[in-house]
């Protein structure tokens, strides 16, 4: 069963629950934290913000983005390089032709399209080159995605300041009732809190999960080019493994089975060869 990942979820909770605890642990209440000016101010003026940083097209992904920063990855290493191994056996006993069935039946557009290719006989160059500009291409679009919460993280505390300054041109303007200076003055302040807060509790942590997503993605893809390339180059399946898991950390290395090749494989490749 595929593992979870809920540390994006939860660690903006308890960045939130840490300092909104510990400023009800100082004696302070809930009122003192909601102000709706504030609110309207750095939210709202983030948003402007990023929106005129963004093309449109580049804002649409906003959506996608938070999913792949709120959700795990979404093909297991290690059933890829089961199923890579399966394919080079395959293909090392029957011929390339062998996958075509077994590929237009496999979850992953990028292994199935770059194993398409091998099937329809590619030369193995192009196609090592039009699967790494497919891999620059997401990654570049992923990055993407990280620099807009990146951007939405630097102009949040901005805002924050704007927001305070606003206030305290409206307490400095009506000093005529100086027992409300003190409580005036602390709203204003509510402003910078907001946009410090979000800056450093959602949208740089959100940023950074969505760069490390994307280097987890590129050496998934990376992983599955180059058993396509080595299924492609007639490889052992055994030798394959051992590459494919070079990919992946050490905890993460999986205890697949044992191919056992084909015994008559080295004499038909000995006549080949011939």
């Amino acid at each position: 069963m595929k593992r979870l990942d809920h540390t994006t979820s939860w660690g903006i909770l308890a960045g939130l629950a840490a300092l909104i605890g510990g400023f009800l642990w100082e004696g302070g209440h809930w009122g003192g934290l909601i102000e709706k000016s504030a609110l309207l101010i750095v939210f709202g003026g983030t948003f402007a913000a990023v929106a005129v940083s963004h093309p449109a097209h580049r804002l649409k992904q906003i959506p996608e983005a938070l999913r792949l920063a709120f959700r795990p990855q979404a093909q297991d290493p290690r059933a890829l390089i089961d199923d890579l191994v399966d394919f080079a056996t395959v293909a090392r006993r029957e011929g390339v032709l062998a996958l075509e069935n077994r590929v237009v039946e496999h979850p992953t557009p990028y292994l199935r399209n770059g194993l398409q290719m091998v099937v329809d006989g590619t030369d193995p160059e192009l196609n090592r080159q039009i699967l790494e500009v497919e891999i620059d291409a997401v990654e570049r679009k992923l990055e993407q995605q990280a620099k807009i919460f990146e951007s939405a993280g630097g102009f949040a505390p901005t805002m924050g300041i704007i927001g305070t300054v606003m206030g305290l041109i409206h307490v400095l303007g009506n000093l005529s009732d100086p027992g409300s200076l003190g409580p005036s003055i602390a709203v204003a302040f509510t402003a910078t809190l907001y946009g410090v807060a979000s800056a450093n509790v959602i949208y740089l942590p959100v940023a950074s999960k969505i760069r490390a997503r994307t280097a987890e993605t590129v050496q998934t893809m990376e992983l599955m080019l180059e058993g396509i390339l080595a299924i492609q180059a007639g490889e052992n399946p055994n030798l394959i493994r051992k590459k494919l898991t070079s990919f992946m950390l050490l905890e993460d290395i999986p205890q697949g089975k044992k191919v056992v090749a084909d015994a008559a494989e080295p004499e038909q490749a000995q006549v080949g060869r011939a």
